[in-house]
């Protein structure tokens, strides 16, 4: 939600996130249509998942010609890491959840 402020912030002010942005949204187009055509490919996605306990999650992803093909691991954290996501996961849990609240009450079609 705030990505685009923190990319700025990161900058100091000067340019925007809005490559950034472009930029992901390339490589996750790609991949998706990569692995709908025959070619596995793996790009990080945010999808449902169950490598944590929280439903959804950021991870790597291989998409085949179904879609979503396999949720990778997280892989080895170090001591440090660990502790960063055991402090976020309340927090990430929150995000989620008012996300699924306002899917639930709002029609997209």
């Amino acid at each position: 939600q705030d990505a685009g402020t923190v990319v700025v912030s990161a900058k100091g002010g000067k340019g925007s996130a809005t490559l950034s942005m472009a930029c992901a949204a390339s490589r996750f187009a790609k991949a998706v249509l990569a692995g709908l055509n025959g070619t596995d490919t793996v790009e990080c996605a945010y999808v449902m998942s169950s490598i944590t306990e929280l439903p959804y999650f950021a991870s790597k992803v291989t998409f085949g010609k179904e879609g979503v093909k396999e949720v990778h691991p997280i892989g080895e954290l170090s001591a440090y890491e660990k502790e960063r996501l055991a402090g976020l996961m309340a927090t990430l849990k929150e995000e989620i959840d008012a996300g699924l609240e306002y899917a639930a009450a709002n029609d997209f079609a």
